[in-house]
């Protein structure tokens, strides 16, 4: 065999490492270093270097070289477009070859590389047809054969291209998927942030300051309230105002599965633990393990999972279903309930061990019939919202609708409120509701009268009201006694008898 197809079999062997390093799961300068060494060892190529092209601007900076003393590039070497052998590479776009470096006027020989009796190769890193990102260069030991060996280093070239395209555009991703996240984080904390919780009523002003106090600490929290009242957007609250709001928030309805189905997306389960346990799965406090975990409707629980909750707040760890690896997690736990637990306890339903270490810390959400005053702002809010779930319809709500809705006992909460105004919003065909959107709801048929302590009636504003709901407000606020009515409008009898009729508007009997 002679020495030139000798040679084009180590070249093709160093191809094969070259691939296989390209294929390793390592960063792109381990990558480039690798193939420096196969090309020095296996080619017949010493002195590799290789430079790539600065993303932000056009200059080249050696990122990798290997030295025959095993030293680092002390400070970064870099040629700017045209300077030197190297800057004219990537100009030309080309291979150069040189087949005696002193010869060369144009070597600048920055590193201290290479033997001036040698020559010279250097190959453009091309990814596609035009973009140039580098180039790779090394020194042949002797003269022989240099159109094989320039052919050689252009393949390896190829190859390195190909993977600095791909290792770069991971690199694109990852900065656009941590751009993402850093923007759905702070997205988070606006959307649940306590100036998104609508309620300035004295009931909510004391679950805001209770909510700011208990963030700053690590502590369970049970969160106490009939349902609809907003458990759930405490517990948000408090986790994205927490130490450990870059950690997972992970939420489950403790009413809505059975106890061993429950017990399984708590703790996990292990491939083969029952039947159709395929694969082993990792359960929720495993997955907001450095988070948080929400446990709603708490009360609803039995006595047997209560006992192995109970360990998992106690000791921090448990075991998968069907696992014998005791597994450790460090979660803070928010739990809430609408039972009254006290009473539970009392009757064996929920474990006293239990309840004791849940109510740590004890946040009451006041129904929304405690807090009428923040109807306007409630529907303000939730007008939006609904209007974002419409495809940004534009909706307003009229005075005489916010009066209706603040003379309802509301036993569902925020929850019927925003029901009820989703309704009134597909029953509005230009958006703009009213009191006749809202009694069409079937809101005006339901129990008006309001348990517990008198509401104060609000004061009318008539200020941006037009005629029909001036005369509306005022009959409300008279009883739908037409003469107080008039006086309260400077009207005689006579003018809003005349008005009701022309109006349309339909008398209530009080």
């Amino acid at each position: 065999m002679d020495e030139r197809t000798q040679l084009i079999e180590r070249e093709l062997e160093a191809l094969y490492q070259v691939s296989q390093v390209l294929n390793r799961p390592l960063g792109l300068k381990a990558k480039l270093e690798g193939i420096l060494e196969i090309l020095q060892d296996c080619a017949g190529m010493r002195s590799g270097m290789l430079a790539l092209r600065e993303q932000e601007g056009d200059a080249l900076e050696v990122c990798s070289v290997l030295r025959s003393d095993g030293a680092k590039i002390e400070k970064p070497v870099r040629y700017e477009p045209g300077e030197g052998l190297m800057g004219t590479i990537l100009d030309a776009g080309r291979t150069i070859v040189v087949e005696r470096i002193a010869d060369e006027p144009r070597f600048l020989g920055k590193l201290g590389l290479y033997d001036p009796a040698l020559p010279f190769i250097g190959s453009p890193i091309r990814v596609g047809d035009h973009d140039l990102v580098g180039v790779l260069a090394a020194q042949p030991v002797d003269r022989q054969w240099l159109d094989v060996r320039a052919r050689f280093l252009e393949m390896v070239a190829n190859l390195i291209a190909q993977s600095i395209d791909l290792l770069r555009g991971m690199e694109r991703k990852q900065l656009d998927l941590a751009a993402e996240r850093d923007q759905l984080k702070q997205s988070l904390r606006r959307n649940y942030g306590f100036d998104n919780i609508v309620g300035r009523s004295p009931p909510m002003q004391r679950v805001f300051e209770l909510v700011r106090q208990v963030a700053k600490w690590n502590t369970t929290v049970l969160i106490r309230g009939e349902s609809g009242t907003g458990k759930e957007a405490i517990a948000n609250a408090i986790h994205y105002n927490s130490a450990c709001a870059g950690g997972p928030f992970v939420k489950l309805n403790c009413a809505a599965l059975p106890d061993n189905l429950l017990e399984s997306e708590l703790f996990g389960h292990e491939k083969g633990a029952f039947s159709g346990a395929i694969a082993q799965r990792k359960g929720r406090f495993e997955l907001a393990n450095h988070g948080t975990i929400f446990l709603d409707e708490i009360g609803e629980t039995s006595p047997s999972f209560q006992a192995k909750l109970l360990r998992i707040i106690q000791e921090g760890e448990f075991d998968r279903v069907g696992g014998t690896q005791t597994l450790k997690v460090q979660v803070r736990i928010i739990a809430a309930t609408n039972r009254n637990l006290e009473e539970e306890v009392e009757a064996g339903r929920f474990r006293e061990d239990l309840y004791y270490r849940l109510n740590v810390m004890p946040i009451f959400m006041p129904p929304l019939r405690d807090r009428l005053e923040d109807i306007p702002e409630l529907a303000e809010f939730l007008l939006k919202r609904i209007s974002q779930q419409q495809g940004g319809r534009p909706l307003t709500i009229k005075e005489s609708a916010i009066r209706l809705l603040m003379r309802h006992n509301w036993p569902g909460n925020v929850r019927e409120l925003e029901n009820c105004l989703e309704r009134a919003a597909i029953l509005s065909p230009d958006g703009v509701i009213d009191r006749d959107v809202i009694a069409m709801t079937g809101l005006e048929d339901s129990d008006m009268a309001i348990t517990g302590p008198a509401v104060k009636k609000p004061e009318i504003n008539f200020e941006g009201m037009d005629e029909r709901e001036q005369v509306i407000a005022a009959l409300e606020q008279t009883g739908w006694v037409q003469a107080k009515a008039a006086r309260l409008l400077n009207m005689t009898p006579r003018q809003i008898a005349y008005r009701v009729r022309t109006l349309n508007i339909k008398m209530k009997r009080i």
